[in-house]
């Protein structure tokens, strides 16, 4: 991960915004008192769904079988 200082980012602030959003590679920037990182707005809603689906109880379990699940047997179950 790259690490900028505050100075740093503030100077390239609309490039990192569009860099952080083309990649997906987060950036740390280094402040004086406190660190954070900057991470493309998609990225963070993949993150709050992926903490939101595992909050639920069997919810982890349920993807994991879900996963393993051959894309046949689930076409067999639509009955449509």
């Amino acid at each position: 991960m790259t690490t900028l200082t505050a100075t740093e980012a503030r100077k390239q602030l609309y490039t990192l915004l569009d860099d952080v959003s083309d990649s997906h590679e987060p950036v740390q920037i280094a402040g004086k008192r406190n660190s954070a990182v900057l991470i493309s707005d998609d990225d963070w809603r993949a993150i709050q769904e992926t903490l939101y689906l595992t909050s639920i109880s069997g919810m982890r379990e349920s993807i994991v079988k879900g996963l393993k699940t051959k894309v046949e047997a689930c076409s067999k179950e639509l009955h449509w």
